[in-house]
């Protein structure tokens, strides 16, 4: 499919490259471990390219970010308390918990019980998160060094606080790479986002709601604020307090950015109010595909007519529980497609022929293969945007977190169909995989119009990306975008004081009119019980 403007775009986009080379910065960089470090390594080998001197913070425990690097310096601090989110280990027992909950669905124990594993999760990778930014910022040398450093700005991802606490400590202008912030979904903290058809995370609700929607809209909302209010605040409080100011909190640092890049678009996000310093760069990981490795490209061109599944779970699960995984297995051997499984698991008892185990795959090369027709995947963002860059209809089997509702908003396009893990069977899995591969099916024909609605844009979303990053940059920050609401009080904001005032003034007069009218009433009586008397 032809980008809109591509040539004349990507020259342009060179050109002002070269030109801006000379301006190349100092960043400093704070992320989060796991698929979030992912896609903020493409845009740290991007800002190498362009010449940026690059600087990541990481923990001592990190599961993903290298110590070593070509394309960035690091500092490595020792933490004693590491995050569960970089324990494998307890991803594998905490994603056994929930299916097991999951198995419950219906009841309001079940999802009670589901909450509180996410709370229980949160709490102690916020924990972590906070005790490290303040490890940080008791050591004086360190602290000394980065000042010392001169950086130009701070690139941070704002899911876990850490990294905005210290941009703010050290004044620097900050660019977010987000999706979500501390306790939810990024819009949420600075746009305008009407409940009524703004879903939050965890409703599992499309722009489209009925009554009932809307109810559980308003209680992911809460559930959103609950989070906020009595975990990721008090948990950052001392180090915010101590070191930046008491009145402030880690929700209105996050709010005090002064970029943020998006990682969605409106192809694939519902359509909802923005703000001029969010720049949407969804699908930026995404690029043409490569040749496969020999033996891959053997296993896929023998389909044939038939074609390839691709199934994968993404990175911080692997593998499904033994049960599930067999009736995958069996599902898969019906059809007359190849598959290819990445499954780090116990390998199915009921594996048919045509199915190849991996535990590693080139993904973005194998969605980008003619001969891939279906995307079986957990609902990850990074591979959403994979498969709608290449135009692949997808199977969702969403497990945790946000994938249910990512898989929410392609079925909302057509593009996808999602199934509940815990109540799958063999039958019916076949049967949606069948309807997905039919050719006859909207399916691939939606997903290739929303393919092109992805693509036809004047500049690549990471090209974009770096553009406005190199902004804030060039301008020593981005405050004339942002909008200093974040500063009222939520009655100041809603206008509350405003309306309680011209209710006030509008219940005096109405007050002062029942007086007079009562004191005329009252003299108008005595003046004709005078005149009967007289």
């Amino acid at each position: 499919m032809r980008q809109f403007g591509g040539p004349i775009s990507s020259l342009l986009y060179l050109l002002l490259a070269l030109s801006t080379r000379n301006q190349a910065g100092r960043i400093l960089v704070y992320p989060v471990d796991g698929s979030h470090w992912l896609n903020m390594d493409i845009l740290l080998r991007e800002l190498h390219e362009r010449g940026h001197a690059l600087t990541v913070i990481r923990s001592s425990t990190s599961w993903y970010v290298p110590e070593h690097a070509v394309h960035y310096s690091s500092i490595t601090v020792t933490t004693s308390h590491a995050s569960n989110l970089e324990d494998r280990e307890y991803m594998a027992a905490f994603l056994k918990r929930n299916i097991e909950i999951q198995r419950g669905e219906g009841s309001m124990l079940s999802f009670i019980a589901l909450q509180k594993e996410i709370l229980n999760l949160l709490t102690e990778a916020h924990k972590a998160s906070a005790e490290m930014v303040g490890d940080i910022l008791e050591n004086r040398t360190l602290v000394q060094s980065l000042r010392d450093a001169r950086y130009d700005i701070i690139l941070t991802d704002p899911g876990f606080a850490g990294g905005v606490v210290l941009g703010h400590y050290l004044k620097l202008p900050m660019v977010l790479n987000v999706r979500w912030i501390t306790n939810g979904e990024g819009h949420f903290a600075i746009a305008p986002s009407p409940l009524s058809y703004i879903p939050t995370i965890g409703s599992q609700v499309s722009d489209q709601m009925t009554f009932v929607n809307k109810l559980k809209n308003v209680l992911h909302f809460g559930i959103g604020l609950y989070i906020d209010h009595f975990i990721t605040r008090p948990l950052y409080q001392g180090a915010v307090s101590k070191f930046i100011d008491r009145n402030a909190n880690v929700y209105t640092l996050i709010q005090g950015a002064d970029l943020w890049l998006m990682r969605v678009d409106f192809a694939f996000e519902f359509p909802r109010p923005t703000m001029p310093n969010v720049v949407y760069m969804g699908g930026f990981q995404c690029k043409p595909s490569k040749p496969l490795p020999a033996d891959l490209e053997q296993f896929v061109e023998s389909s044939g007519e038939y074609g390839v599944v691709v199934m994968s779970l993404g990175t911080l699960l692997g593998s499904l529980p033994p049960e599930i995984s067999d009736v995958i297995a069996s599902a898969f051997a019906r059809l007359p497609q190849k598959v290819v499984w990445r499954n780090l698991g116990k390998r199915p008892s009921t594996l048919g022929n045509n199915t190849l185990i991996v535990d590693w795959l080139p993904q973005n090369d194998l969605l980008g293969h003619p001969k891939t027709k279906v995307f079986v995947t957990h609902g990850g963002t990074n591979g959403i945007y994979e498969a709608i860059y290449h135009g692949v209809p997808m199977l969702g089997l969403p497990l945790i977190f946000d994938q249910f509702d990512n898989m929410v908003r392609l079925n909302a396009r057509g593009v996808a169909r999602s199934m509940t893990v815990t109540a799958l069977d063999v039958d019916t899995l076949t049967q949606a995989l069948r309807d997905l591969l039919d050719e006859k099916k909207p399916y691939r024909q939606n997903m290739r119009k929303l393919s092109h609605l992805h693509r036809d844009q004047p500049l690549q979303p990471l090209d974009r990306a770096i553009f406005w990053l190199e902004f804030v940059i060039r301008h020593k920050g981005a405050a004339h975008l942002r909008t200093e609401s974040y500063k009222m009080p939520w009655y100041a904001y809603h206008n509350v004081d405003v309306m309680a005032t011209f209710l006030g003034f509008v219940g005096a007069i109405i007050l002062l009119f029942t007086i007079t009218l009562r004191a005329l009433c009252k003299a108008m009586c005595q003046k004709r019980q005078k005149a009967k008397l007289q």
